[in-house]
């Protein structure tokens, strides 16, 4: 792919030289040429290099002048100096002023390659830890992607399908329900998956900031821009840029991020160039997409630009058979981290797991399950650790003795907050009063209320159970 070989300038005023350069690099290179030193530092300011060769002995502007003035422009920036003279002091005074390396002609081409590759390895190692230290800022996982429901095998077998194209997929479902985790695992698959994947959520950026974030910036471009600055879509160069909370980006950035995606080219903030890119774009929304695309919040031709693969993740209660398999992972998961040994967890508890809703679906489980790790000195999840709101249902608790719904320890879970409930609202809130009027101590009423999740006032609106 053209766009993903590394662009270099030469810069030397024989233009004999910038043949040969030409001629030696063009098949590994996007290679430009300029013979004024002068001229040249325009086009670093317009341009995007990855490596820039220079020669030092130039008229005008000799190279030691132009490579401060690169340097200024872009400190990321890698220069070799190429010298025809033997001195040493040039050499020095050039990586004094932050030069990669020299090269004395006339050199080996074997010589030459050797160098520059060097170079931009080294650029690609950089920008990689850039990368890297976003990314480990920025991503987080609900663990990997698990299932066996025929929802989430549909969802295996488009996958396979769609991973080695480079069609935008636009992934949609509720909060929590793991479309980062689909989206990761799409590129992984893919034949993209040796470069980048860059996250971005959207909804996470201030306005004002969208567009430095997206496209990055040059310097002096607004107050505070103090250096070039590589956007989201340059890091992904090569690779996947997952867009999550696409719903979330304002009006006025989502012209500019469909010029991005339907011409894969992209301008920085305060640049004149435009920058191509060859990247793969996922998107992801928890909105109801097209109802925001018919209330014109959302623009229609960007909407069919990104839909072109739907990939729609079910909600957890959809997909109740996923759940036991989840809870395993994530016991395996926090077992490690906080150095637990909790080995099961029994069948009331996982009953009542199953009946359950789930509106924060996978993230909400998961984090029932690190909190119960957490505080758990047992080695079994039992009903009473179970939080109070999965405790809650629709019938009440001698209805549910009767009809063999509930176990024993949840139908007394359930008449004890209906107890301590009534007794608090009796009483104003005051839980002196009501502990007195139920015949036990106050510490084992806040005891109590603590572990069926009951707060502190009159509480009649929690004696839903």
């Amino acid at each position: 792919m053209e766009s993903l070989k590394p662009s270099l300038l030469m810069i030397d005023d024989e233009e004999d030289m910038l043949l040969l350069y030409k001629n030696i690099l063009k098949d590994s290179y996007n290679v430009t040429t300029c013979s004024s030193g002068k001229k040249s530092i325009g086009l670093v300011q317009d341009h995007h290099f990855d490596l820039v060769l220079l020669d030092v002995l130039m008229p005008e502007m000799n190279g030691l002048e132009v490579l401060k003035k690169i340097r200024e422009l872009d400190p990321g920036i890698d220069v070799i100096m190429v010298t025809a003279s033997k001195e040493i002091r040039p050499a020095v005074d050039s990586l004094k002023l932050g030069a990669f390396d020299y090269i004395i002609k006339p050199f080996e081409v074997a010589d030459l390659l050797s160098t520059i590759k060097k170079a931009i390895e080294r650029r690609s190692m950089i920008k990689e830890n850039i990368y890297l230290k976003q990314a480990l800022d920025e991503r987080a996982s609900l663990g990997k992607l698990i299932g066996k429901s025929k929802q989430i095998k549909r969802i295996y077998d488009l996958i396979e399908n769609v991973s080695d194209s480079d069609s935008t997929i636009l992934i949609t479902g509720e909060s929590g329900t793991g479309k980062e985790i689909v989206a990761e695992t799409i590129h992984n698959k893919s034949r993209r998956s040796a470069h980048p994947y860059v996250v971005v959520n959207c909804a996470a950026i201030p306005d004002n900031l969208l567009e430095s974030e997206l496209f990055g910036h040059e310097k002096g471009s607004f107050t505070g821009a103090l250096e070039r600055h590589l956007g989201k879509f340059e890091l992904a160069n090569g690779g996947t840029l997952f867009l999550d909370e696409i719903g979330e980006l304002p009006l006025s950035m989502q012209a500019k991020l469909l010029r991005a995606v339907q011409d894969g080219v992209m301008t920085r903030v305060g640049g004149e160039k435009t920058i191509p890119v060859d990247i793969r774009i996922i998107a992801a929304t928890n909105l109801e997409i097209q109802k925001a695309v018919s209330e014109k919040r959302f623009r229609e031709d960007l909407y069919y630009r990104l839909n072109v693969i739907p990939i729609h993740m079910p909600p957890l209660r959809e997909r109740a058979e996923d759940i036991p398999l989840f809870i395993n992972y994530f016991i395996d998961k926090y077992n490690k981290e906080l150095n637990k040994n909790l080995k099961r967890i029994d069948n009331d508890a996982m009953s009542i797991i199953m009946k359950y809703q789930w509106p924060g679906n996978i993230r909400e489980l998961e984090n029932m399950i690190e909190r119960i790790i957490t505080l758990s000195k047992d080695n079994t999840i039992g009903v009473m650790q179970i939080p109070a709101e999965l405790m809650q249902a629709p019938i009440s608790p001698d209805q549910a003795v009767s009809m063999g719904e509930l176990s024993l320890l949840r139908s007394v879970a359930l008449f004890e907050k209906k107890m301590i409930t009534e007794a608090l609202n009796r009483c104003g809130g005051n839980q002196t009063s009501a502990a007195r009027s139920l015949g036990i101590h106050r510490t084992t009423l806040i005891s109590k209320m603590e572990s069926l999740g009951l707060k502190n006032g009159p509480i009649s609106d929690q004696a839903s159970a």
